[in-house]
Order: structure tokens, then C-alpha cells, then sequence
């Protein structure tokens, strides 16, 4: 399970889903694999799941700074690969200055994939 971006083709947005795929003790989130989707749920709803969006703001705020990215939505995921499920980060990122109803600059683009690739490092995710 990797990293997935989707880029919309009217509108100069991103979304990014990071699956957590190592346990995070740090978040109080030891046990990442659930057998169903209503496992996760608790894991999403944990004081520790928080302090880990907060800590994913933080971190992209800081490296988008300057780049014409923001972030639009920051949110918990279910991912899923087979029968395993587990939490995972969902973002929606817009460029800043393009048109609404065009697609985001290839530039963005590159910026996106880079930003969430850092994000899985800084994290320690994935």
C-alpha cells in the first residue's frame, strides 16, 4: 500500500491518502492492522490520531510555505488492501492563484507528490 494522489481534472486540487503502515507507539496507535473497517474507527477517533493531523499540518504548512499550496481538508482515512484495513491521513490541497475550473500546473503537481513524500518520512508512516 502506497501513497495515492489524485489530481482533478477542473479544478487545481489534490487529494493525497498516506495508509499508516508501522505502528506508531509515539501516538498511542500500537496496533495499526484491523481485520474490518469499524476497527479503525476507534483508532481515528483517538487523542493520539489528533495530535498526529496536528503534527501532519505542521509539517505540511512548513514545507508548502511559499509554494502556492494550502491545505483545504485534513482528515482520518480508512485504507484498504485485501482484507487488512487501517488509518490513514487524507488531504485535499489546492493551488493557490490558478483558475478554479482548470487543472493544477503540472509544477503543483510535482510539488504535491513531493510534499507527501515528506510527510511519510516526517511521520514515519510509512
Amino acid at each position: 500500500m502506497s501513497i495515492r494522489i489524485c489530481h482533478d481534472a477542473n479544478a487545481p486540487t489534490a487529494s493525497i491518502e498516506l495508509p499508516i503502515l508501522r505502528p506508531l507507539p509515539d501516538y498511542d496507535l500500537p496496533q495499526i492492522e484491523q481485520p474490518t473497517p469499524r476497527d479503525v474507527d476507534p483508532l481515528l477517533a483517538s487523542q493520539g490520531f489528533k495530535d498526529l493531523l496536528d503534527e501532519a499540518r505542521a509539517v505540511f504548512e512548513r514545507e508548502a510555505s511559499g509554494q502556492s499550496l494550502e491545505i483545504v481538508q485534513l482528515t482520518g482515512a480508512i485504507c484498504h488492501e485485501g482484507r487488512v484495513h487501517r488509518p490513514g491521513l487524507w488531504l485535499l490541497v489546492r493551488e493557490t492563484g490558478a483558475a478554479g475550473d482548470a487543472a493544477m500546473s503540472e509544477t503543483a503537481q510535482a510539488r504535491v507528490a513531493a510534499l507527501a513524500e515528506t510527510l511519510r518520512e516526517a511521520l514515519g508512516i510509512g
